[in-house]
């Protein structure tokens, strides 16, 4: 499951509105917000399947390990102390 953070993370690393978001995603730009917010929870996993995909094709990777977060593909994992 994709956190509300990663989300907000993913679309900050792409500089993407939540509009954006919604434009890519084939959703209105009111089930983002409300995502995004916790006002409301989205309807279907559908919806939240099509943001997750609309992020991973712009090049945002989700990373659900010990320590969810975000980061773009490609990118080289940065030692720690470094």
């Amino acid at each position: 499951m994709t956190s509300i953070s990663q989300f907000r993370a993913a679309r900050s690393l792409l500089g993407w509105t939540q509009s954006r978001l919604a434009q890519a995603a084939g959703l209105s730009d009111q089930t983002v917000k409300r995502f995004e917010t916790g006002r409301g929870a989205i309807n279907s996993e559908a919806a939240e399947a099509k943001m997750v995909a609309a992020l991973e094709a712009a090049g945002v990777e989700f990373t659900n390990g010990g320590q969810p977060g975000v980061r773009m593909k490609g990118k080289a994992e940065v030692p720690q102390g470094s």
